[in-house]
C-alpha cells in the first residue's frame, strides 16, 4: 500500500478513538517523521502481520493513539508526552517478521520472539532514528519504555558476550551503535532478573503508560485474535497464516 492509503488507515484510527481535529494534528505532529520513514512502513505491509488480525503498523498505530490518550490525563509536571509516543512508535519496531519465518534461526527458548523483540526493536530504532537518542536522559527513558513494555511478561536480559549472548537478527546494527547506548540496554535488562530474563517494568512514567496502553489495545482486539496469534509468540508458528 502507499504512503497516502496508510495515513488514511492512520486517519481511521484517530477517527475512530474519537480525536478532535485539534488532538489529530498534534498526534500527527509527534510522529509524522517515524511514520514517513520507510522502514515503519514497510512494517506496514502484509510480510508484516501482528498476529493474525492486522499489520504490525497498524498494532503500533493504534497502541500509540492510545498512548496519547493516556497521555493526556497524566497531572506530573516533568512527564514528556513526546517521549512516550516515540516508544509507542519504536515497541514493536523489530527488524524482521518472526512468524512462520523459515529464515529465523532463534530456536532456544529463551531467544524466543516473545522475550527477544523489545531488545531488537530498540536497536532498530537506534539505528534508523540516531536523531531521538542524542540527549543521553531521554534516551534512557526511550529504550527503557521499549525494552519492558511487554511487563509483567519478561524481556531476554541483554548479554553480548558469554555463553549466554544473545541471538538477535540484527546484530549487524547492534556492532555500530554507540557503546553508551549499547550499556544503557544490558543495564536496562539487567533490573529483577531471574536466570536469562528480567521482570522489571519500566523505571519511568513514559514507559509504563505506554505499556499500560498496549494491554488496553490488546484487550479490546482479544476477540478478533486468535490463540493461535498469541501461542506463536512463543513457538514462532501460527497455523491461521498457513491457512
Amino acid at each position: 500500500m502507499s504512503l497516502s492509503s496508510n495515513k488514511k488507515i492512520l486517519d481511521n484510527m484517530m477517527n475512530k478513538y474519537k480525536l478532535t481535529e485539534e488532538e489529530q494534528a498534534e498526534l500527527w505532529n509527534s510522529i509524522k517523521d517515524i511514520f514517513n520513514h520507510p522502514e515503519f512502513q514497510r512494517r506496514m505491509s502484509p510480510d508484516f502481520p501482528h498476529h493474525d488480525r492486522i499489520n504490525l503498523g497498524e498494532h503500533i498505530l493504534e497502541d500509540t493513539i492510545v498512548t496519547y490518550i493516556l497521555s493526556k490525563k497524566v497531572k506530573k509536571s516533568n512527564y514528556n508526552r513526546d517521549l512516550a509516543l516515540k516508544i509507542s512508535m519504536f515497541h514493536d519496531f523489530y527488524i524482521e517478521p518472526w512468524q512462520n519465518n523459515v529464515k529465523s534461526k532463534n530456536n532456544k527458548f529463551h531467544n524466543k520472539h516473545g522475550f527477544r523483540h523489545p531488545v531488537e526493536a530498540i536497536i532498530a530504532a537506534m539505528t534508523y532514528f540516531p536523531e531521538y537518542f542524542k540527549d543521553i536522559d531521554e534516551a534512557k527513558i526511550i529504550i527503557d519504555g521499549v525494552l519492558h513494555h511487554m511487563h509483567p511478561f519478561p524481556v531476554r536480559k541483554v548479554e553480548l558476550t558469554g555463553e549466554n549472548v544473545m541471538e538477535l537478527n540484527n546484530w549487524d546494527q547492534l556492532l555500530k551503535l554507540n557503546s553508551k547506548l549499547a550499556i544503557t540496554m544490558l543495564i536496562c535488562t539487567s533490573r529483577n532478573t531471574l536466570g536469562k530474563y528480567s521482570f522489571s517494568h519500566s523505571l519511568f512514567k513514559e514507559g509504563r503508560v505506554m505499556s499500560r496502553a498496549d494491554k488496553i489495545v490488546s484487550r479490546l482486539n482479544m476477540k478478533e485474535s486468535s490463540l493461535e496469534g498469541f501461542i506463536a509468540l512463543i513457538s514462532g508458528r501460527n497455523k491461521n497464516l498457513d491457512k
